[in-house]
């Protein structure tokens, strides 16, 4: 842990994938600070491509890199792009942190997932649970590359003493959430389904499983606001969990969904779709003792998303 603050004020801030729902939680959070903020499109630099993410640093000179950057999707998604989703978040986090550290930026934060722990770890889930078990067999690729970009931040850290830092977010919602009816992340697909349920009154809604999976949800600008803590008071070798600390079945998290779309019909379940984990519960301990807690509520927080997701453009 940091003796002194990390000062951010001044710096050139590197957001990796702002157009992303956490990327551009991530600029919200960062717009409120004396930071100069850097983003890229992905016309201009493909991060996929080593050498066009190294001229960019060479010219932006990043002082701070914040990595969100990546090719994500639900239990779906996860699922049938496997190929996908292990060579984008690979190269993604190779790219990015080595040319980081080929340019001198003072401080790199990654931004795994909570799916690179093992499928029946002990819950709540500790830090030190990484690597101990089998992963989840749908979201393997994901979490293997997600697990590659931990041990890259560490393996800077222990040769080049590089202030790089991990986190590991929980499911997280909010504004600049992926709506598309497959390959979306459960949060977003059920708002979607129970509100278009709602327009053409109909008399139930399927939810995807049998309901009974445990899951924690996290409101995306409150990660934002944890990342920017822990970029101030946090420089260890240990990737920090960062979520609420609480979970709900998916049966109750779907009658919370109803409730906010004002959806009045049956829900039923549907067993031949994968449940996934049964259980998803971070220890959030060691984020608590760094000064942080998560501040937003499931109902506040469902209600502000599903306003974000009636404010969508058409098709997205």
């Amino acid at each position: 842990m940091a003796a002194v603050p990390f000062e951010l004020k001044g710096k050139k801030v590197f957001v990796a994938g702002h157009r992303g729902m956490v990327g551009s939680a991530l600029v919200r959070r960062l717009a409120r600070e004396d930071v100069d903020i850097l983003t890229v499109q992905r016309s201009e630099v493909d991060l996929l491509n080593q050498a066009e993410t190294n001229r960019w640093f060479e010219k932006a000179r990043p002082q701070v890199v914040l990595h969100a950057a990546a090719k994500v999707g639900g239990i779906h998604a996860n699922n049938t792009l496997r190929a996908e989703f292990i060579y984008e978040n690979l190269q993604l986090a190779a790219n990015v942190i080595h040319a980081a550290h080929v340019n001198g930026v003072e401080k790199l934060l990654f931004l795994g997932s909570s799916c690179i722990y093992p499928k029946l770890a002990p819950q709540p889930l500790r830090e030190d649970s990484l690597l101990t078990g089998e992963l989840e067999p749908t979201n393997e690729p994901y979490a293997i590359a997600k697990i590659a970009g931990v041990k890259m931040v560490e393996a800077y850290r222990s040769q080049y003493g590089s202030d790089f830092i991990s986190l590991m977010p929980t499911n997280l919602y909010g504004p600049g959430d992926n709506y598309h009816p497959e390959y979306s992340h459960v949060v977003a697909a059920l708002i979607r389904r129970f509100h278009e349920a709602k327009e053409a009154g109909a008399p139930s809604v399927a939810v995807w499983g049998t309901g009974t999976p445990r899951r924690e949800f996290l409101y995306v600008d409150d990660m934002a606001d944890a990342s920017i803590h822990l970029l101030r008071h946090y420089s260890g070798g240990t990737l920090v969990n960062v979520g609420t600390g609480e979970d709900i079945t998916i049966a109750e998290f779907a009658r919370v969904v109803a409730k906010t779309v004002s959806y009045t019909g049956e829900i039923v379940y549907d067993p031949s779709r994968p449940d996934g984990t049964p259980r998803k519960l971070l220890d959030v301990s060691r984020l608590a003792e760094l000064g942080w807690k998560a501040r937003t509520s499931l109902e506040e927080g469902m209600k502000l998303a599903y306003r974000a997701f009636l404010e969508r453009k058409p098709g997205t």
